[in-house]
């Protein structure tokens, strides 16, 4: 399946904001720096948190095995 631009940039924040989140207490500043990118694409891309959910949910399926 190949994903849209807008897709990408979502996965990206989403990862970004993972990031963040898991380094958030051994480093700070980096986890803000990821946290800031993450939201800075989104604005880049006028995304709104909810749409960004709806898409991701509808849009992107994947599989863990």
């Amino acid at each position: 399946m190949s994903l849209t631009d807008r897709q990408e940039d979502l996965l990206i924040a989403v990862a970004l904001t993972e990031f963040s989140v898991h380094y958030v207490d051994s480093d700070p500043e980096l986890a803000e720096r990821a946290w800031q990118l993450a939201a800075n694409r989104l604005v880049d891309r006028d995304v709104e948190s909810a749409e960004a959910v709806d898409t991701l949910e509808s849009n992107i399926s994947y599989t863990i095995d």
